[in-house]
Parts: C-alpha cells; sequence; structure tokens
C-alpha cells in the first residue's frame, strides 16, 4: 500500500485486543472501562475507541465533554464518563448526549437546578433525559473529590434536583504505580469503602462503583467493585517499574503488547566531511566523513528537542541510529553511515519495533527525563493514526 503519509502513527488492532482480552479476563465479574482521555494517550481517540468497542469493553473514560461528543459521532453508543472537570456551561451537553461526569462541587449542583430538567419518577422513560452524576471521592490524592460531611452535603443536594441520577462513586490512587509499598493504596480504600459506607447508610447506593486503575487492576483484585479503568496498560505500557516489579514478585503478570508505531521517512540522504557541523546552533560536528539522513520531523511533532538532540536514536533499515545536532521544529538530522544500503523514503521508526529491534517509549522517557505517558501523549495530535 503506498504511504501517503510523511510521518503517521501506527495502532495496531490486533495488540490492542490482545490487551483488552487479558485484562478481561483477571477483572472476573468487574466490567473494563478503557480510558481514552488525551486522545487515547497519544494513540488516537476515535481509532482506538473502535476497536475497544469491537473488544467488548462496557465503559469509555474521556477528559472532557468535547471527547465524549467525539466519541458520539464515532458511533459509539456505549456509556462514557467525564473523568475529568465539566464547566457547568457544559452539563446540557452531558444531558443531552448522555454523558456521565463527575461531580464533587455545590456549584455544580445549582447548574444542574438551572438545567430545569424534568423528574424522571419511578419508571423513567427511555427517552427522558438526566444527568447521570459519578460523586468523586477524595481519599488522599489531593487532587478534585470531597469526602466526610461535604459528600453525604453534595449526595443529598445532587438528590434534590429533578432529573439528576447518582450512578457512581470513585476515587483514585495517588500512590499505587510508583512504589513497591501497597499501604497508603490500602488506606485509600479503606477511606474509600468508610465513604461508601456513609453513603449507603443514608440511602444513597450508587450502582457503579470504581476505584481501580491501570495498576491497581494488575496488582489489586479488591480494587475492583465493578468497574475498572484501564488506561496506559491498555496500550500496552507498563504504569512504571515498580507496577512491573510487584506485578512478578506476586505472580499477577500479564502479557503486555505495546499497541503504537510512530514512524517517518528519509527525506534526504547527504555525505559530508569529518568536522562538519550540523544543524541550529553548531552544537555537533561530526567525527568522521559520514552519511546523514535528514528526516521531516521535529519538535512540533512532539519529538523532544532538549532531551533528544544529540543522543536519540532511530531505527532504520532494522539498524539504531543516532540523532546528530539539534532537533528543529519540523526536521532532525540523523547518521547513517553504517546502513550503507539506506535510501530516500525509506521508513524510519521513531517509537517501536523494526525488524528485531524495539524502541520503546521507556527507551524515550529515560532520555528525556519523563514516564512513558508524556512520550505518547505528546505525539502531535494532527499527526494521522492508521489502524494496522
Amino acid at each position: 500500500m503506498q504511504n501517503l503519509h510523511k510521518t503517521r502513527v501506527e495502532v495496531s488492532a490486533r495488540a490492542l485486543g490482545h490487551n483488552i482480552k487479558g485484562f478481561k479476563s483477571i477483572l472476573g465479574g468487574a466490567k473494563m472501562m478503557a480510558v481514552v482521555k488525551s486522545n487515547a494517550y497519544g494513540h488516537g481517540l476515535a481509532e482506538t475507541a473502535k476497536i475497544a468497542d469491537k473488544n467488548g469493553v462496557a465503559w469509555f473514560g474521556v477528559d472532557n465533554v468535547d471527547e465524549g461528543l467525539a466519541l458520539r459521532k464515532a458511533g459509539i453508543k456505549k456509556p462514557i464518563l467525564v473523568l475529568g472537570y465539566t464547566l457547568n456551561s457544559r452539563l446540557r451537553n452531558c444531558v443531552d448526549n448522555s454523558l456521565s461526569f463527575m461531580a464533587y462541587n455545590q456549584e455544580t449542583v445549582k447548574a444542574l437546578r438551572s438545567l430545569k430538567l424534568k423528574p424522571l419518577g419511578v419508571h423513567p422513560s427511555k427517552t427522558a433525559k438526566a444527568a447521570y452524576v459519578h460523586l468523586k471521592i477524595e481519599t488522599g490524592t489531593t487532587r478534585q473529590g470531597v469526602a466526610g460531611k461535604q459528600l453525604l452535603d453534595l449526595a443529598k443536594s445532587l438528590l434534590k434536583v429533578p432529573g439528576v441520577v447518582i450512578e457512581g462513586a470513585s476515587t483514585h490512587y495517588a500512590n499505587i504505580e510508583d512504589t513497591t509499598d501497597s499501604s497508603y493504596a490500602e488506606l485509600q480504600l479503606k477511606r474509600y469503602q468508610e465513604n461508601l459506607d456513609n453513603l449507603i447508610r443514608i440511602g444513597i447506593d450508587p450502582p457503579w462503583k470504581h476505584t481501580a486503575c491501570s495498576a491497581a487492576a494488575i496488582l489489586y483484585p479488591e480494587t475492583y467493585f465493578n468497574l475498572a479503568r484501564v488506561g496506559i496498560a491498555m496500550y500496552g505500557l507498563w504504569p512504571s517499574k515498580e507496577t512491573q516489579a510487584v506485578a512478578k514478585r506476586e505472580k499477577r503478570l500479564i502479557d503486555l503488547e505495546p499497541v503504537l508505531t510512530w514512524k517517518t521517512v528519509i527525506a534526504q540522504i547527504k555525505s559530508v566531511k569529518k568536522n562538519t557541523p550540523v544543524s541550529y546552533g553548531l552544537t555537533e560536528k561530526v567525527s568522521r566523513d559520514a552519511k546523514l539522513a535528514v528526516l521531516p520531523i521535529g519538535y512540533w511533532d512532539g519529538y523532544d528537542r532538549r532531551g533528544l538532540s544529540q543522543v536519540g536514536q532511530v531505527l532504520v533499515r532494522g539498524h539504531r541510529c543516532k540523532v546528530v545536532g539539534r532537533i528543529c521544529m519540523n526536521m532532525c538530522v540523523i547518521d547513517v553511515t553504517e546502513v550503507p544500503q539506506a535510501r530516500v523514503e525509506d521508513e524510519v521508526v521513531l517509537l517501536g519495533k523494526q525488524g528485531k529491534d524495539r524502541i520503546s517509549a521507556e527507551d524515550l522517557a529515560a532520555k528525556i527525563g519523563t514516564i512513558n505517558y508524556e512520550v505518547v501523549t505528546r505525539i502531535n495530535p494532527t499527526l494521522p493514526r492508521i489502524v494496522v
């Protein structure tokens, strides 16, 4: 098939389906939420969601209303939860498009009241429009959420608003990924259960209860309740080295296959003499007579200038080739001296497998001083995502 894109992201439908199947096999009776926020962690929102939908996930998690609307436009009919903050001005969008959303402010209650929704009654009709709310319980992340009396007051206030349904209750773990010590996560789980029990005592028992992220879904079945939110690991990336280490220790290993491959092509090849400076700032000179290749990719595309200039590596015909000089906005240069057969428009892999070698998101993260999450989510969302 002819390549029409000089730079592209390829998404493996097979690998994504494999990872989803793996999680569904360990979740038991709990359902799986595919977290596709932030352009599906860089993998392509609609493209990824359609694959996940075909593989039987029960829910989708997004960051904002616009992502939820994009999924509806793409034909996703399953429940969608807006995990991030929903502006009061967008609550009507949620109601009209059956997007569930998090609540933790009394201001949200006031805004819902202003929508003047019709009471649902004991047996609401299928056409009745409702506001489906998930209570966010603060258990120790010190981020969005409420607990104790504030939580109970919020829940009571929501119940007084016509057309509001308290559909779920959730929390998020602060330190379940970056440590081999589960004590803080256990404390958060205890706090979640205590707050949930308090809600039940006043007659509020949300049908969907969810606390598990990827790391929790892999390591701690007690966090499942009846819904698990699986994000980074669904894409075949381990949440952290610590998560992988604990999974190995506890024999909770799950086979994860990376879903994403980031590719570009060689735009030009040129021969240069020893000591020739390369790219902006003349920050690097070649140490020998060399053959260089110009790639049509740069920091605009998400290929990190600060961390990968002069040290990054890419794959050309199965060989690792070093980035030479500074990465530019739309271009960079690599040394292909050791790949004499390299040609213009040869495929270049920036992230992923080529031949027997692989450049992982963890490899890039180590060079730029961050985590694999940031590497994939920073890939420019305007680049085409091609399902393969």
